[in-house]
């Protein structure tokens, strides 16, 4: 009856079929123009496959000029009126500039509008969207639009699905716009805003959202301030993602009287099936309450994919403290826990053992203690077992049949002990075992599980003897480290391992007994990484050698630019603190790190490979000049060249270098002449250490274009200069360095505000001290009170390794070699010079300093009581020069003063009592007559003034020294390397 009735309107009102008609031709036309303003590129939906799960094709191929478009792949038509009302074209292969003025804004009927998955050239989002007062759901996500949202989209108040989510934060919204959305979208029930940039607005601006939400998603989008907690009171909230907002103070799980945030309660009858917080900000301890929580799924991949029965509670990278919730063991649905990185405590709950469907549980990275429960075995379907980073002790629980599906574990860096459990040996399913940092012992069995590609055991206690075959039949084995435990490896295997092992790209055997180059690695062609270093090995590199690693290039293993310079893919080899004494030429085309420090190599320097990037050849007996051939390398990023007997002068293009090099020790050579003048614009030296050879002449001021510099290491030369008020960061102890420190403009080197550790003593300078430099170190004034991000001063390459500076300090009356510099140790060292005058004031601004001294000089004057304003002060020493007055009482309240000497100075009066004066003998004092008190043996009973000048200055330089020197630990037992992303330390 309708289509009768509508027939009858067109035979009896035709001008109407002629209006349809000409609506129809009209948004016809409209498209097409929008399509046309594109190109089709299969790339521009590359996410959509990859991220989304979706299927990419051109929609608009099917668009075609005099067809009808309501039949167009993608429109949806009104088929009463022929209004275009809904349009799809995700995933359609759309690239190029969207158009501010685009034909799209001449279909005002659109009621759904899904541009997603396309790519528009970092465009901006036209203010002309808000023409679209009649649509209910719009998706613009992940489409390359950069900028500000305009302010118009929050006119769209019938909107009921709004989605501007994009991979990166290319989109910004400020706080009037957002406001504008949460107040006028009063029908929302899905916004996705994902990676949008927030940092401006204060996340208070959700306190008003509707109540019919259903789906909230932020993540990423660097919100600032306290999330309102009414959020989750919304009746009808299914959703909730704030991951990734690492400065959004989200909710205080356990209460924080800091914050001022109450603990969050969840209950019985909440709707939350999605709630996705991980590396938000949270804080406090896990509530019981979360086992309320009996519907929760937690994914964290894209919401295309959150489906089906999984369901995920993750909260890792969160500031979470406390026990972990025995009612945790109540959310029996649960597949996947993820508590990583946090600061929680106490032991594993055994209520876990309930949560018989989880298949990944992790809980690195926090401070757990106690023992594993027996219960954790009850989890038959556990793939993923990750308890690593913790304080766990006591042995695992050995069961044969426990785990049947585990793939990865992850017990590494923990005190657990007693022999490896039976049950290790077994699943067939098992890909990797990371034990190592642990206190295992006992003897290795044969590993049974075909399917293993990774093997780390390093750093335990294991014993005995064991012959390679036993990982022979494991053909899938990627990495194997054995390193740093009592095994003793035998190397007599026959050749035929090498084909039953074709996938073995990292072999780490550092300190087990080995005597000589194992047989076993002839023709392990694939091999990219070998350590053999702390072992015994004795004579030279065999020739035999050559063939390991220079198999064929295993794709996604080196880096494209290596793939052009030979066949060898040979990476990284170890050879450091063996007995050999001969190096030929290096076969490794391909040879990226090379280390054989601490042997007894001599001869002339060989020259590595040019796709070298690390090159430690420290403590050993090289000598002769340094050929320039070296600065053909030019990815060249760690030289250590120190301890040896390397003569001549340094080469000029050293200086070239810098582009690349970050870290190069020429420390204890013999090496004359200046130093080179080519540091050139853009320099990455971090450290530059020098100390120790037969360098004179002026300082170079090209020195000055290597802003990242740390540590500048010229000491134990013949520099002879006046001070380099242009630098910084600098050890000049033991040169000739002279003339005052006067700053000869209004303005100090940059370098100044960055100096941790000043050394210039054992020089002649004179004068006053520098009290404009002084007032210039802001890395010593704690102005924030914050801890730095990097704990230890030293440089790291590519390949994850990092390479520490150590410290040579007198501390505590005796010299010490510290193996790692803290980044927040600061030092001063102005020792015996010729300085005069008094001690500035400006001293006690310097809050973070640990060791102050100015000892063998001529200083006069008071001791200034802004020295008891040092509260970080481990070690004092102002001996042998002319102070006076007494020794201020507020130095007895220094926390961490360990060591103090002021012994040779005309001081008087009562030595301050109690603390830690009470720990000070009387060498501290000595020289000093008008001193009383303990623990001298002289009363502050006997008044008598204070004695003449007892100390004369000749101005010759004192022998006494209190030094420091800064050194790589490269040849050393401290280098600390990663492979694979791990960190390993070298042997100790």
């Amino acid at each position: 009856m309708a289509s009768y009735l509508f027939l009858c309107l067109f035979l009896f009102f035709p001008h109407l079929y002629a209006s349809f008609s000409s609506s129809g031709s009209h948004f016809s036309s409209s498209l097409i123009q929008f399509k046309d303003s594109f190109s089709i590129t299969e790339d521009a939906s590359s996410y959509c496959n990859d991220f989304a799960g979706l299927k990419s094709y051109p929609k608009t191929n099917s668009w075609k000029e005099g067809t009808d478009c309501c039949s167009w792949d993608g429109v949806t038509c009104d088929h009463l009126n022929t209004h275009v009302i809904a349009l799809d074209l995700s995933c359609s292969w759309l690239y190029g500039n969207f158009p501010s003025n685009t034909t799209l804004f001449l279909l005002p009927h659109l009621q759904k509008l899904n541009l997603a998955y396309n790519d528009f050239n970092r465009s901006k989002i036209p203010s002309e969207f808000g023409r679209f007062r009649s649509l209910f759901h719009l998706n613009l996500s992940n489409i390359g639009f950069v900028g500000e949202v305009p302010s118009q989209v929050s006119h769209l108040s019938k909107l009921v699905s709004l989605d501007l989510s994009g991979f990166e934060e290319q989109l910004t919204i400020d706080k009037y716009a957002l406001e504008g959305l949460v107040h006028n979208l009063t029908e929302v029930r899905h916004l996705f805003l994902d990676r949008m940039d927030m940092s401006s607005v204060n996340a208070h601006v959700f306190m008003n959202l509707s109540s019919s939400l259903r789906s909230l998603s932020l993540a990423g989008c660097d919100l600032q301030g306290k999330f309102p907690k009414n959020i989750f009171d919304l009746p009808n909230l299914n959703l909730l993602n704030l991951g990734g907002n690492q400065n959004l103070n989200l909710l205080s799980f356990g209460g924080n009287q800091n914050l001022n945030l109450d603990p969050l309660k969840f209950n019985w009858n909440s709707n939350l099936e999605q709630l996705i917080i991980s590396e938000a900000n949270i804080c406090g301890g896990l509530p019981d309450s979360m086992g309320n929580l009996v519907s929760l799924k937690f994914l964290v991949l894209s919401r295309s994919n959150l489906s089906g029965p999984l369901t995920h509670l993750d909260l890792s990278k969160n500031q979470l403290s406390g026990q972990i919730p025995r009612s945790l063991g109540n959310l029996l649905q649960l597949t996947h826990l993820v508590l990583w990185q946090n600061q929680l405590s106490g032991q594993i709950p055994k209520s876990l053992g309930n949560l018989s469907q989880l298949t990944d549980l992790d809980l690195g990275w926090s401070k757990l203690s106690g023992q594993i429960p027996l219960s954790i075995l009850n989890l038959t379907q556990l793939e993923d077992l990750t308890i690593s980073n913790n304080s766990l002790e006591g042995s695992i629980p050995d069961e044969v049949t426990a785990f049947p599906n585990l793939k990865n574990l992850d017990l590494s860096d923990n005190l657990l002990n007693g022999t490896l459990p039976s049950w290790l040996y077994t699943p067939p399913s098992l890909k990797e075992i990371y034990l190592s940092q642990n206190q295992f012992s006992g003897h290795i069995k044969e590993f049974q599980s075909k399917s293993l590609e990774l093997i780390r055991l390093e750093n335990n206690k294991l014993s005995g003897v064991i012959e390679f075959r036993m990982f022979t039949d494991l053909p899938n084995l990627e990495l194997l480290d054995l390193s740093y435990n009592s095994l003793s490896l035998t190397s007599n295997t026959t050749s035929t391992v090498n084909h039953r092992l074709p996938n073995l790209t990292d072999l780490l055997l550092s300190s087990c007994n080995l005597s000589e180059f194992p047989q076993f690695l002839k023709g392990l062609k694939s091999l990219e990484r070998l350590d053999l270093s702390c072992n015994k090995i004795e004579g030279k590199i065999p020739q035999w050698m050559q063939e390991v690693g220079n198999g064929s290039l295993i794709e996604g293993k080196i880096r494209q630019w290596m793939r052009e310079v030979g066949n060898g893919s040979l990476t990284y080899l170890n050879v450091s603190h063996n007995s050999l004494t001969e190096v030929e030429h290096f076969p490794w085309k391909n040879i990226e790190v090379l280390d054989l420090s601490s042997n007894f190599i001599s001869g002339n320097l060989p020259i590595p490979a040019l796709t070298i990037n690390v090159f430690l050849i420290s403590n050993n007996s090289f000598n002769g000049e340094v050929s320039s051939l070296i600065c053909n390398a030019t990815y060249l990023q760690i030289l250590d060249l120190s301890h040896n007997y390397l003569s001549g002068t340094i080469p000029q293009c050293f200086g070239n270098l810098s582009y690349s090099l970050e870290f190069l020790s020429l420390k204890k050579n013999k090496f004359y002449g200046t130093i080179p003048p080519t540091f050139t614009e853009g320099c990455q030296l971090s450290n530059l250490n020098l100390n120790g050879n037969l360098l004179e002449g002026p300082l170079t001021p090209s020195i000055l274009n290597c802003r990242g510099l740390e540590v500048l290491d010229l000491g134990n030369n013949k520099i002879n200069d006046t001070f380099p008020h242009w630098l910084g960061i600098l050890v000049l102890k033991s040169n000739h360095m002279h003339g005052s420190l006067r700053v000869n403009s209004s303005k100090s080197s940059p370098f100044f505000s960055k100096i941790q550790i000043f050394d210039l003593s054992s020089n002649y300078f004179s004068g006053p001290l520098p009290v404009r430099y002084i007032s210039s170190f802001n890395a010593i004034i704690n102005l924030k009170k914050q801890d730095s991000a990097r704990p230890y001063m030293g440089v790291q390459d590519f390949t994850s390794a990092f390479y520490a500076y150590s410290i040579g300090i007198v501390m505590k009356g005796q010299d010490r070699e510290l193996v790692k510099i803290f980044t927040m140790w600061m030092i001063i060292d102005l020792s015996n010079n010729q300085f005069e005058g008094g001690i500035p004031n400006v001293i006690g601004k310097l809050n973070l300093l640990k060791g102050l001294n100015l000892s063998h000089n001529n200083l006069h004057g008071d001791i200034p009581t802004s020295i008891g304003n040092l509260t970080s002060l481990e070690w004092l020493d102002l001996s042998s020069n002319r102070l006076s007055g007494t020794i201020p009482n507020r130095l007895a309240d220094l926390p961490f003063l360990s060591s103090l000497n002021v012994s040779e100075n005309q001081l008087h009066g009562q030595i301050p009592q109690g603390k830690q004066f009470n720990t000070f003998g009387n060498d501290s004092y000595k020289g000093n007559k008008g001193l009383c008190g303990f623990p001298v043996s002289k009363g502050c009973n006997i008044i008598e003034p204070p004695p003449p000048n007892v100390l004369e200055k000749d101005g010759s330089k004192s022998n006494i020294a209190f030094g420091w020197k800064v050194v790589l630990i490269g040849y050393g037992c401290g280098v600390v390397f990663g492979i694979k992303g791990e960190r390993r330390t070298k042997c100790l």
